[in-house]
């Protein structure tokens, strides 16, 4: 029997690949037992052996709805639309549901993790960073969690809406923008966080979401260290901006360990708990990243001083801004230390750093001030006046 004919519609539908999602809806399903499961035969064969575990007798038919309601594919180990990536993968899941083009996997990607509590800087540094790998080409992977893994998204927002891509060789035409690639917890049509729903929106209309949860699954706290380890094993490299010394980050990095990914940290000052983890990397052996072009050297991609920076949408400091802003560039200062260094007036100087902090350009960390990523470029930015 077919599944259009259990289901009585015309889905269009793979018929052993719905079997596959319902095999995988089951209550107490577990993913060994799932996997062992279809180790043995086509999904069909294997739901005729265990059909009296279903809730109901239409349960295939309601799970090929709600595939079909949310627009997502489903695959298994075996069929020809399982991503190849995961196919010698030790943890490779039994069952992949997906939103988007599969083909996304095909790019070079990157993996850009972090903590949900993000800084400033951390938020500056994980769009930016993502933003400048989509425009050579590099898909962004993350698992689309609040702090670091959203920032890092909306670069790549940024980057599909400006439509920027650069050569990866000289010889080359102009790369595709690298697109957006999701790893979630929970089921496709239930997003988590709510925050995040136009961005999980954008990742499965431009890119790739996936998960091996099936519809409806709620995020469980377990579903996460589950969802890391596919995360890891689509990444050629690993990034961490930001992270404590324990938690999700850590856990994607033990996965990327594993399978002998290389993992990379974006260095953060000692005073940042936020950067704890991090910071332990880097002293472990891992290299830092302070811009694209260490990332794009650990993929064989370097195309370090050929190409100018394109992307910054901050608008461009007047004289005296700029003048303050390069006396505090390299630590953080005080208002009085700052003030020192300007020999300015207090009054203009308060007011230059609430512009230089209104136009993203340096951020007060109690009583700190910092500047925020480089500084503006000579001529640059007079368009966005």
């Amino acid at each position: 029997m077919t599944t259009a004919e259990i289901i009585g519609t015309n889905l269009h539908l793979d018929d052993e690949c719905i079997f596959a999602a319902a095999l995988c809806a089951l209550p107490k399903m577990a993913p060994k037992r799932l996997k062992q499961l279809l180790a043995h035969g086509l999904p069909s064969s294997v739901w005729n052996d265990v059909r009296n575990e279903a809730p109901g007798v239409d349960h295939v038919e309601r799970t090929a709805k709600k595939i079909q309601t949310a627009n997502m594919g489903a695959t298994f180990i075996g069929h020809h639309l399982y991503p190849q990536l995961l196919l010698d993968d030790v943890t490779s899941p039994a069952v992949l549901f997906w939103q988007g083009s599969l083909a996304a996997l095909n790019q070079r990607r990157i993996g850009i993790v972090g903590t949900r509590a993000a800084t400033a800087a951390g938020r500056y540094m994980a769009s930016h960073l993502a933003f400048d790998l989509a425009e050579h080409g590099v898909s962004t992977v993350s698992g689309l969690a609040r702090g670091i893994d959203a920032w890092a998204h909306k670069g790549v927002v940024t980057a599909c809406e400006r439509g920027v891509a650069r050569p990866q060789r000289r010889s080359q035409s102009v790369a595709a923008i690298g697109l957006p690639i999701g790893v979630v917890a929970s089921g496709l049509d239930v997003v988590y966080p709510r925050e995040n729903a136009d961005l999980w929106k954008f990742v499965g209309e431009q890119g790739l979401l996936l998960s091996e949860s099936p519809p409806g699954t709620m995020p469980e706290a377990f579903r996460f260290p589950m969802r890391n380890r596919i995360l890891a094993a689509l990444s050629e490299v690993l990034v961490v901006v930001e992270s404590r010394t324990s938690g999700g980050s850590m856990i994607t990095v033990e996965e990327a360990q594993k399978r002998d990914i290389t993992v990379m940290a974006v260095p953060g000052s000692p005073r940042n708990t936020s950067s704890a983890g991090t910071n332990l990397l880097l002293q472990q052996g891992c290299a830092p990243v302070v811009d694209v072009q260490d990332v794009l050297v650990a993929l064989g991609l370097d195309s370090r001083g050929r190409h100018p920076r394109v992307f910054d949408i901050r608008r461009h400091p007047s004289a005296h801004d700029l003048a303050v802003l390069n006396a505090m560039w390299g630590e953080a200062l005080t208002l009085d230390q700052v003030l020192m260094r300007t020999q300015g007036d207090l009054v203009a100087t308060a007011l230059a750093l609430g512009r230089l902090e209104s136009d993203g350009w340096v951020v007060n960390n109690s009583g700190w001030w910092e500047v925020l990523g480089t500084l503006p470029a000579a001529g640059y930015g007079e368009s966005s006046r």
